[in-house]
């Protein structure tokens, strides 16, 4: 069965979250974004957990669905753990998936003891990863962890300003449990490909929505059994067969793709960070070191535990299965950008619902809708720029520093629509 998999999102509890992160809402924009199974988000805060018992059912093993609804649920919740390891501050973020709702009540009483739950949807504890993950198989063997996020500076695995430098350094001896990371909005599979020490470790993509509209923003596209054995079986094995590709910001418009320094206007590509002695040239604080360099540096590093080469060219062949990828804008973007207007316009908004009443969900459009359908329903310009999404032609002014990325469809010279006036014949 063709699944399209969400699996990290947040509750109306969690920190900046839109107070309409719901269920019933959650289960809404799912079915217009074409995503079968989606995460819970925040199966740690007590409010929601109760609304999780409440409000959905058991439906195929591990998979949970809203009561008269298609969309299935797997329980999943995002761990900010703060603590020392190593003579540094460590500051991760952790995904934890689990089968059932017995496994996440032992896990919930075993957390509260060392932090309070109901303070944040995401929890800040001051508990190392490791013995997170120890608690997680301890209640039941089939739950997952997997680290969030994975490159992002501030909060993650690999984070240039608190993270490790390999998977070892983090989880010690408990290393072999983890079997895939979270590329994160700033990275994609080919820049992971780069590091050797990462090609067992699966690569998931998610859309860790904090509001309705950012769902499915990444996903994952299986073909397996529709369970959480059969999606987790997926991920682990890569086989190609059942884990098709990850859906994919582009990069460059994660808002850590480059180094830079927000209050200054300073972004910065790798090699004009080194350049500036990794310092703003405008106040002489520190820049944050951002997705792309960190992997440059960790892909230059030895590989652990072998001390050979961690790195290679990017995009170079590899005998190793790999999941492909396909790398999309949001359509409400895509018609902002057609239009030039803001994304939550009226006409946009208009026009997006518009596309998705005559010819099916979000992710229908943007991957399989013929063109001239598209263009026929919305007009030759929002035909042409999803065309151009899935050629991957795109011009983007890179992220940096907790700004996104700015993605440019149309040249000067194309904002006249009689630029595309022809397009309909060659349809």
């Amino acid at each position: 069965m063709k699944i399209i998999a969400d699996l990290h999102i947040h509750s109306k509890y969690s920190r900046a979250v839109s107070r309409d992160m719901e269920l019933e809402n959650i289960v809404a924009w799912a079915e217009k974004k074409g995503i079968q199974v989606v995460g819970t988000g925040d199966f740690t805060h007590p409010a929601w957990f109760g609304d999780i018992r409440s409000k959905l059912e058991p439906a195929e093993d591990g998979l949970f669905k809203f009561r008269g609804k298609e969309t299935r649920f797997m329980l999943m919740t995002e761990i900010s753990s703060i603590y020392s390891k190593g003579g540094r501050a460590r500051r991760i973020h952790n995904i934890i998936f689990s089968p059932t709702i017995e496994a996440v009540e032992k896990i919930n009483k075993k957390l509260s003891w060392i932090g309070n739950l109901k303070s944040d949807g995401r929890p800040i504890l001051g508990l190392d990863s490791k013995k997170l993950l120890e608690i997680v198989l301890e209640a039941d063997s089939r739950c997952a962890l997997v680290p969030a996020h994975a490159w992002t500076p501030w909060f993650s695995i690999f984070g240039s300003m608190s993270g490790f430098d390999s998977i070892e350094e983090c989880f010690d001896d408990m290393s072999p449990h983890i079997f895939a990371i979270e590329t994160g909005l700033s990275s994609d599979p080919a820049m992971n490909w780069r590091l050797s020490a990462l090609d067992n470790i699966s690569l998931i993509s998610n859309s860790d929505a904090h509001s309705l509209s950012k769902l499915g923003r990444e996903a994952n596209v299986f073909d397996c059994e529709l369970s959480y054995d059969g999606i987790m079986s997926a991920i682990k094995t890569k086989d190609p067969k059942k884990f098709l590709y990850t859906i994919e910001f582009f990069p460059e418009e994660g808002k850590y793709h480059f180094d830079g320094h927000r209050a200054c206007g300073v972004c910065f590509s790798p090699a004009e960070t080194k350049k500036h002695n990794g310092l703003c040239p405008r106040c002489g604080k520190k820049l944050t070191v951002g997705v792309l360099n960190r992997v440059e540096e960790l892909a230059c590093l030895p590989c652990l535990p072998t001390r050979q080469a961690a790195g290679r060219a990017q995009g170079k062949p590899r005998d190793i299965k790999r999941v492909p990828y396909k790398s999309l804008i949001p359509l409400e973007e895509i018609i902002a950008e057609a239009k030039g207007m803001g994304v939550k316009s009226k006409a946009v908004q208009e026009q997006y619902n518009k596309l998705l009443e005559s010819l099916g969900s979000e992710f229908f459009v943007l991957l399989e809708a013929p063109i001239e359908k598209i263009a026929e329903i919305g007009d030759n310009r929002i035909g042409e720029g999803v065309k151009r999404v899935r050629k991957g032609e795109v011009k983007i002014e890179p992220g940096y520093d907790g700004e996104f990325g700015k993605i440019h469809l149309f040249g000067e010279g194309e904002e006249d629509k009689k630029v595309f006036e022809n397009q309909q014949s060659l349809f």
